[in-house]
């Protein structure tokens, strides 16, 4: 049904459904419990209006709220998620090997896929004593900075590179990739070379490797990463590591028949 022909009523439905999903977005960036008003502040709802639909969210199943008070995703919402399975079934594909590399190195291994002209963080192994605080699972990043993300920038469509390339490149650190001429060489040495270095570019004490994944068909579906810190570094052996990790995770990929094109 088009926008010029939708009733009154479909209107209003989809009024609602829109600010339904309003108030799940805000959940995202590290954001795990809110109170009401806290949700009605992010959203720009009326406090009355946010309660209504939080409230029915929560019948759902969508949301859960504590005893004090505070919002959070509900289990139901996770229950239907589990059935996607780009995300879900690479993550299970692939988290023997990620484990693997995370004891073999001690170092925190992270796997993401490419949504839109973002990286989106689906697994990750990290040490407790290690804290870090990105990525975090579930959460959308950036692509230019990171090793991860220039894997997937480089083996995205050519419209992706464009508009990612032309568009607001932020600058964590002085090593930041800004510069659209250098960041457009760095990914075509990328695809040549197989694997990624981002030397200090989110913060300035870590390092990371990256490689990409590839699906059953041969396109590449996600990439997988170690950070180091920078007196850490062992270059060589570390992209090794890193590659052979993304090529075990490639073959599992093909063997399941993971990413074949219909």
């Amino acid at each position: 049904m088009t926008t010029e022909h939708a009733g009154p009523q479909d209107a209003s439905a989809r009024s609602v459904i829109d600010r339904a999903f309003t108030i799940l977005g805000t959940f995202q960036g590290g954001r795990v419990r809110q109170t009401l008003s806290e949700i009605s502040r992010r959203t720009d709802l009326p406090i009355a209006t946010c309660h209504r639909i939080v409230q029915r969210l929560t019948e759902w199943g969508a949301l859960e709220r504590e005893t004090e008070g505070r919002y959070r995703i509900g289990l139901r919402l996770w229950e239907v998620a589990s059935l996607a399975p780009r995300a879900v079934g690479l993550q299970r594909l692939a988290r023997p090997y990620m484990q693997d590399l995370y004891e073999t190195t001690g170092y925190a291994t992270h796997l993401a896929i490419r949504e839109g002209s973002e990286l989106i963080s689906i697994e990750r192994f990290q040490s407790p004593r290690r804290p870090a605080r990105r990525p975090l699972v579930g959460n959308r990043y950036p692509m230019h900075a990171t090793a991860i993300g220039q894997v997937l920038l480089a083996h995205a469509p050519e419209e992706v590179r464009t508009e990612v390339i032309e568009g607001d490149l932020e600058q964590f650190t002085p090593r930041t990739y800004t510069d659209r001429e250098t960041l457009t060489r760095v990914l075509g040495d990328i695809r040549r070379s197989g694997y990624a270095v981002s030397d200090r570019q989110v913060d300035h004490i870590h390092v990371s490797v990256a490689a990409p994944v590839f699906g059953a068909d041969g396109t590449v579906i996600a990439a997988v990463s170690l950070a180091l810190t920078e007196q850490d570094v062992d270059g060589k052996n570390m992209i090794h590591l890193v590659r052979l990790t993304a090529t075990s995770i490639s073959r599992a990929l093909g063997a399941a028949g993971f990413g074949e094109t219909p």
